[in-house]
């Protein structure tokens, strides 16, 4: 029999293609921005006893460690803030007061962990007020009696005779200036809350330059952008955190200078807020994002264990009485105790310094953030005097700072630097990126070959999603992106009624967990 040639066997037959026998063919999807990986709060890298508590308060209240890490040097920085300087090199000097800003959704119990971390600092507030209190009552009478003296004296040379009038109106005038120079100490204060630029001012000429803002909301940002001057007001900020000079004009009264003001910030805030600083007008062209610290850990809700592990009363205790330690020791400092570092430390932030300078030029992996990561070897030297005055509460400022604590502080700041991306990255996405995300991870999770909007709606948060139509731009990203497309919809076999939910395929990589 002879074999029939290839072409006859499919005579009459149309010729099949690949997408014929498989569908149409998908082309590889791009890829969305990249979600940073993010590091957790080093614990390990605090002190002990500073370290324990900050695991202790994370347990009991099933929080981030990162809460309770950032707070933690917020609050040695309040202690010691305005009291202490690095030496770190030359004439190179870095104030111990810093600020951070962590990011967290509500729910996540941040004013339980601002309380526990925060609570020997009220005490030992309240403490210096009562020790204050003989000293302000000895000086208000004595104010109170100086200026009765002068009225009287000034209103007997008022009434005396012509050839008494100078001699009198001389001792009216020279105790009207002695009661002038009589000072009336102010009530000590280490922490405010939510204040304007303006009572921020006052409270650092009142109490000799420091001041902390420690707040479980981010309501202090609002005031920065304006919310009581209709305009952007960050002067004070910029000069609390650089130590420059401020010049404070209060009314009826003569300018007064701030040498070196110091003011240490530790905000929890949501993280839309966290999102919407950059908007604020100069804040990025005048370095105030720069000077912030943040974190924006993974929140525990939904996982959270329901019976944890109590903060041991002995790991409070030594908490409250070495946090307590280092305040009172420190109060009583007017010019600031400088911390010098040894030879081995400074050879670790020399190090350090390089890897910063080799990847912020151009192209380089912190290019991106050149700001910010301009003044991150400045904030690890910070942060390397707050680590050191928290292992020698009672004598850090007679010994220099050593390698591993500046180690310590180096790990600390590649903490922050991969938060720092992270934040920026959301400060200038897209809004549609993130919900592209979850709506990716959902379907990656889920492993569904297609689905209706409406499906996908019911089974995603109405946190996240509150409204069908907050769909529509993460469903146009991931389509535009080739992860998605949308099938053509079935033809109308009746009239009236609900169009039917648009339905989409997903991309094959996705049904393989890819």
């Amino acid at each position: 029999m002879t074999a029939q040639p290839e072409t006859d066997l499919w005579a009459g037959f149309d010729p099949l293609t690949a997408e014929d026998v498989a569908g149409p063919v998908w082309d590889e999807p791009v890829p969305l921005t990249a979600h940073r990986d993010l590091p957790t709060f080093p614990v390990h890298a605090l002190p002990e006893w500073l370290g324990g508590m900050v695991a202790a308060v994370a347990e009991e209240t099933q929080t981030p460690a990162d809460l309770a890490g950032c707070l933690a040097l917020a609050v040695i920085a309040t202690a010691a803030g305005g009291r202490a300087v690095v030496n770190i090199r030359g004439r190179w000097r870095e104030p111990v007061n810093i600020y951070t800003a962590i990011a967290l959704d509500p729910g996540n119990r941040k004013s339980a962990v601002f309380s526990l971390m925060t609570e020997p600092l009220m005490a030992v507030e309240k403490t210096l007020v009562e020790l204050s209190g003989p000293a302000r009552a000895e000086a208000e009478t004595t104010a109170k009696l100086a200026k009765a003296a002068a009225d009287k004296a000034a209103a007997k040379a008022a009434n005396a005779e012509p050839g008494m009038r100078d001699g009198l109106t001389a001792e009216a005038v020279a105790l009207a200036q002695a009661a002038e120079e009589i000072k009336v100490p102010c009530k000590p204060q280490l922490v405010a809350d939510d204040v304007t630029p303006e009572n921020l001012a006052t409270l650092l000429t009142e109490q000799e330059g420091r001041i902390s803002v420690l707040s479980p909301e981010g309501g202090i940002f609002d005031i920065i952008a304006g919310r009581y001057s209709g305009a952007p007001n960050m002067e004070i900020f910029l000069k609390g955190h650089a130590g420059d000079m401020v010049r404070v004009n209060r009314q009826g009264r003569d300018a007064q200078h701030i040498e070196r003001p110091a003011v240490t910030m530790g905000l929890a805030v949501q993280p839309e807020v966290l999102e919407s600083i950059g908007q604020i007008k100069g804040a990025d062209g005048r370095g105030l994002l720069a000077r912030f610290l943040y974190a924006q850990p993974e929140s525990l809700v939904g996982r959270r264990n329901l019976t944890p592990e109590l903060i041991p009363d002995d790991v409070a205790a030594t908490y409250t009485h070495r946090l307590a330690g280092l305040a009172m020791a420190m109060v009583g400092w007017t010019d600031p105790a400088v911390l010098t570092l040894t030879p081995e430390a400074d050879a670790v932030m020399l190090a350090y310094q390089k890897v910063t300078e080799s990847r912020i030029g151009k192209g380089g992996p912190l290019s991106s953030i050149v700001k910010w990561a301009s003044k991150r070897d400045g904030a690890v030297g910070r942060i390397a005097g707050l680590l050191h005055l928290a292992s020698h509460p009672d004598n850090g400022w007679q010994r220099p700072i050593e390698a591993a604590t500046l180690a310590a502080a180096t790990e600390l700041g590649d903490y922050f630097t991969a938060h720092a991306q992270h934040v920026f990255d959301a400060m200038g996405a897209d809004p549609a990126q993130e919900a592209a995300h979850q709506v990716l991870a959902h379907l990656r999770d889920t492993r569904l070959t297609g689905f209706t909007k409406r499906e996908l709606f019911r089974q995603l948060s109405r946190g996240d999603f509150p409204a069908m139509g907050d769909l529509d731009p993460a469903l146009a990203l991931l389509e535009e992106h080739g992860w998605l497309r949308q099938q053509p919809p079935p033809p109308r076999t009746g009239r009236g009624g609900r169009p039917p939910s648009p339905r989409y395929e997903t991309h094959p990589r996705l049904t393989r967990g890819a």
